[in-house]
């Protein structure tokens, strides 16, 4: 016998891979674990998910495995919801993100982009904040839509994010963010990533973080702008506590503007780089 979680419930099985799996499940259509899964009209299942990994293998399953049965176009209940989202991640990381906070300073085409992502790995909490309201220029590279238009920032990516992930903590800040406010606003959090459109901004928080975010670590971003090659886009280390994404050198300007793709690029560099600082591993 073997422990394993099946959507988000720990059973145990006699099965060694997932075919035996499956046979021990649904070939005589009864059992715990049949019922249980019956429940949540994933009894004729057609997506397999094993450790994070969707597959139509048979693998190995190991004591502690996590398994998740899925049927198509199916809307499952809230608490089945919340582990077939984290079945996409490894227990590692689960683990690493049941406990995060990660600040986003700014909620432009950086931190909106970047917000999202880290709602859909499924980090724990949010701590958001911006002071300005959706406009129709925004539409062009930002992850908001045109019934946003008029909204606060905070309220409309709170919103989005409650779409993505209802089980992500977002707390909101409406405020312009400045060397007064910003280690106040971002205490809960580990982590800090910088999304300013704006070089005074920029500069204000990586002064702060030899200073008020000395015990955070910043992600910053500098060179975005224009259609250059997205290979161009790197994140390095600048200092102790202090990485910077982006290609260093094509900041927005006349006739070099903002777009979608390479914006994007950017700012899931950053979301990446703070999944890994969570996990403990290096920027590069």
């Amino acid at each position: 016998m073997k422990q394993i979680v099946i959507n988000g419930v720990k059973f145990e099985v006699l099965a060694s891979d997932l075919n035996e799996l499956k046979s021990e499940i649904f070939d005589n259509k009864n059992g715990e674990i049949y019922k249980f899964l019956t429940k949540f009209n994933a009894d004729e299942p057609d997506i397999f998910i094993v450790d994070g990994f969707a597959t139509k293998e048979n693998l190995v399953l190991n004591d502690g495995s996590n398994v998740v049965f899925i049927k198509r176009g199916v809307m499952p209940q809230k608490d089945v919801l919340k582990a077939m989202i984290a079945a996409r991640n490894s227990p590692e990381l689960n683990e690493a993100l049941s406990n995060a906070c990660i600040g986003v300073a700014g909620l432009g085409g950086l931190g909106s982009n970047i917000a999202l992502s880290l709602a859909r790995v499924g980090v724990a909490k949010l701590v958001l904040a911006d002071f300005d309201v959706v406009e129709p220029s925004n539409l062009n590279r930002q992850q908001y839509f045109v019934k946003h238009i008029g909204m606060k920032k905070t309220e409309a990516l709170k919103n989005l994010i409650t779409d993505v992930n209802p089980f992500v903590e977002v707390i909101t800040h409406d405020v312009l963010l400045d060397s007064s406010n910003v280690a106040e606003v971002f205490a809960p959090c580990s982590i800090v990533c910088e999304a300013f459109d704006n070089v005074v901004g920029k500069a204000m928080i990586v002064n702060e973080a030899g200073l008020s975010l000395k015990d955070k670590q910043i992600i910053g971003a500098s060179g975005m702008a224009g259609h250059y090659s997205s290979n161009l886009i790197k994140t390095i280390k600048f200092a102790k506590n202090v990485h910077i994404c982006g290609d260093l050198v094509n900041a927005a300007k006349h006739g070099q503007g903002l777009m979608a793709p390479r914006v994007a690029i950017c700012a899931n560099h950053e979301a990446n780089l703070a999944i890994r600082l969570l996990m403990g591993l290096e920027a590069n």
